[in-house]
């Protein structure tokens, strides 16, 4: 058995990868055999996915223009291949995993509706098997494409240039996801606040009303933000931790168990597919309420993982000798990241759920006005980094002193390992979301849209805690990468590398590293003020000209709205998705240009690694919680509690969600890709500068 896995393990992975893939595609196949409703339901949900198609295709070719220039740079200053040739097969594996989980929501959004007509579970199912299409797909392409391409440049036995090569890989996913995320981000929530502020705030127009003019592009935004952008976001987390995992064990001395120690995350990836199929499968044959269900099979995900990961772990490392870890020890490293996972979710859940107290507590701050939602939004956006935090810290512990980095690396690989069922519930929220619209602009009974709503409540908060998750895995992975910064550092160096807070440099990086996070938040949240502030002179322009608008007369130009939050969410998310680049190649070039007078050198540039992952990981924790927490507020006023729609509550409630639109779907997430992309950009450029 242990020859067997040494051997074939990544081939084995490859298989189970393909598998999840393959059951992908059963579940679009049963997705599209379902009904998509009347006529009038088939007109809006086709609106819905000509605007995101649109979307899509502009960002492809605006980030295609961007990957050809780096690619033609990384040629010219490697004068090789495989890392351009990575680059691309990263980039573009980003671009399909969001791509193809975006279309399959959009099929899936109108056959939900229409099955909220039979009856809630049948809608629940609907949904969710259309978010699990991403989830598997973001796996089973993140999983395909690194270990194919490590077996490529395996060839002829130069392991060692494989899995320096992989980074090229690394970079191209990291910085789609960044685009992906930074510019469905930003569409989304510019179309999302201007239809708000002018529909709601200024003409009394319920959620996804046909009359608002940006109703449209509100829905097409669901899509392109939560589904691509999150499929691109975990995708690059999931390969980069794995990449980040084949450099530790690559450059760390494990003897004759360095095969092993390499093959280890390619199989805790692939039994996990298997976990994340079986919990899937869960979810579509048991009854009950949204939110237990989906619980249920994260938890039947992580247990079978568990079980699997036991006898694999046994097998590669139960008779090796030498190793400064023990079988065991290493099997509870992965058992870490399962249970961190877990209780990250539930954390996530209680500080975001309208059945819990801290969203509550908003709701119930709403009544003394808009300042008091926003000042208690901020609070709980605040305490909810500490749980997380201190869970993470205690998670590093434990690994470190079962297997030093290379156990933090199996702990960060195995929480990553349960993307296929937590990104299956990401993509439930938009799916839900786009539901409750069509019903609504399609004039179903209120029976369906209250269906809808239910199941849209569970969508915020799943889509709250999926980006917890999110945040977490990628400042932990972000600090395997840095792992490998410093053994790629010590081995291109030839001696011990230290960070030490003596070190005048490293407290320079610190700062510039810190601040990092803070820039580029302020960035993304001012392109979505600005690219809403073009729909909300756009929707007041329509209603002004056909004043018809407003009494069902007249018919919104929905396609105006769509083609300027496109517009402008493109021009928007250029600089701060390069502000990770830049920031790297400035203080590099800095340290490179200063260090001949013995000052900065490569401790600035650690320094400033750390500074962003440490602000990055609290900033990131701290605007999805508070904007999910805001958003759930809002529902759970509008379900008849604190008085209500239309009252002084319900009108401060939208102001808190306004303000917290950005926060959870536009600059969070995106901070996760972010720190790992200077990361990535560092360990590149050790050799140019050093």
């Amino acid at each position: 058995m242990s020859d067997f896995l040494l051997n074939q393990g990544i081939i084995i992975s490859i298989i189970l990868g393909a598998v999840g893939l393959g059951y992908a595609v059963f579940l679009i196949k049963q997705i599209m055999a379902s009904s998509a409703g009347n006529d009038a339901m088939k007109r809006v949900a086709a609106a819905i996915q000509e605007g995101a198609k649109a979307y899509l295709r502009r960002q492809v070719t605006s980030v295609s223009i961007i990957a050809v220039i780096i690619t033609i740079l990384l040629f010219i200053w490697k004068r090789s291949a495989p890392v351009p040739v990575g680059f691309i097969i990263g980039a573009v594996c980003s671009m399909i995993a969001g791509f193809i989980g975006m279309r399959v929501a959009v099929v899936a959004n109108v056959r939900t509706t229409q099955a909220a007509t039979v009856g809630h579970l049948q809608a629940l199912r609907v949904a969710f098997n259309g978010g699990a299409v991403t989830g598997l797909l973001v796996v089973g392409l993140a999983l395909l494409s690194v270990a194919l391409f490590y077996i490529v440049m395996s060839a002829g036995g130069h392991q060692a240039h494989a899995i320096d090569s992989l980074v090229g890989l690394a970079l191209g996913a990291s910085l789609v996801s960044v685009f992906a995320r930074l510019g469905g981000g930003i569409y989304t929530k510019a179309a999302d606040v201007g239809a708000d502020l002018v529909g709601k705030n200024e003409n009394a127009l319920d959620e996804d009303d046909p009359r608002n003019p940006a109703t449209i592009a509100d829905n097409v935004g669901d899509n392109v933000g939560d589904c691509a952008g999150m499929a691109a976001d975990v995708f690059e987390t999931y390969a980069v931790t794995l990449i980040g995992a084949l450099l530790i064990a690559s450059l760390s001395k494990f003897g004759d168990a360095t095969q092993a120690a390499l093959m280890y995350p390619f199989l805790i990836g692939g039994i996990s597919i298997v976990g994340a199929v079986l919990g899937i499968l869960w979810v579509n044959i048991r009854k009950g309420g949204a939110t237990a269900l989906l619980m249920q099979g994260v938890g039947i995900s992580a247990v079978v993982t568990a079980v699997l990961a036991y006898p694999v772990t046994q097998a590669l490392f139960g008779k090796a000798e030498k190793l400064p870890f023990t079988a065991n020890a290493l099997y509870f490293t992965a058992i870490i990241g399962l249970v961190l996972t877990w209780l990250v979710v539930l954390i996530t859940n209680y500080y975001t759920s309208t059945e819990h107290a801290p969203v509550r507590k908003i709701a119930k701050a709403s009544e003394t006005g808009h300042a008091t939602n926003i000042i208690a939004g901020i609070s709980i956006g605040n305490y909810a980094t500490a749980l997380p935090v201190l869970l993470i810290c205690a998670s590093i512990a434990g690994g470190y002193m079962l297997a030093g980095l290379y156990g933090i690396a199996i702990a960060v690989m195995s929480m990553l390992s349960m993307a296929g069922i937590i990104v299956s519930l990401d993509a439930f929220g938009p799916i839900t979301d786009n539901a409750g619209g069509i019903a609504v602009m399609s004039e179903l009974p209120k029976e369906v849209r209250k269906i809808t709503d239910e199941l849209d409540a569970v969508g915020n908060t799943m889509k709250a805690v999926t980006k917890g998750y999110a945040i977490a895995s990628a400042g932990v992975a972000a600090l395997v990468l840095f792992g490998s910064f410093y053994l790629e550092l010590e081995k291109h160096l030839g001696h011990v590398v230290e960070f030490s807070l003596k070190d005048p440099s490293v407290i320079i990086g610190l700062f510039i590293g810190g601040l990092l996070p803070f820039l580029f938040t302020a960035m993304s949240m001012n392109a979505v003020g600005n690219a809403a502030g073009a729909v909300v002179q756009e929707v007041r322009r329509q209603i002004s000209a056909k004043p018809g608008i407003l009494t069902g007369k007249d018919t919104p130009e929905y396609a105006t709205c769509v083609d300027i939050v496109t517009k402008a969410a493109l021009r928007e998310m250029i600089l701060p998705a390069l502000l990770p680049i830049i920031g790297v190649l400035g203080v590099g070039w800095g340290v490179s240009f200063l260090q001949s007078n013995h000052f900065l050198g490569h401790t600035a540039l650690g320094g400033m690694l750390m500074g962003t992952i440490v602000t990055g990981l609290f900033l990131g924790l701290s605007m999805t919680s508070a904007g999910g927490a805001w958003d759930n507020a809002k529902k759970y006023i509008e379900e008849g509690n604190h008085g209500g729609k239309g009252s002084d509550a319900h009108k401060a409630a939208v102001t808190g969600d306004t303000v917290g639109d950005p926060y959870k779907d536009t600059s969070g997430p995106a901070i996760n890709p972010m720190i790992k992309v200077v990361n990535i950009v560092a360990i590149l450029v050790i050799p140019l500068l050093f």
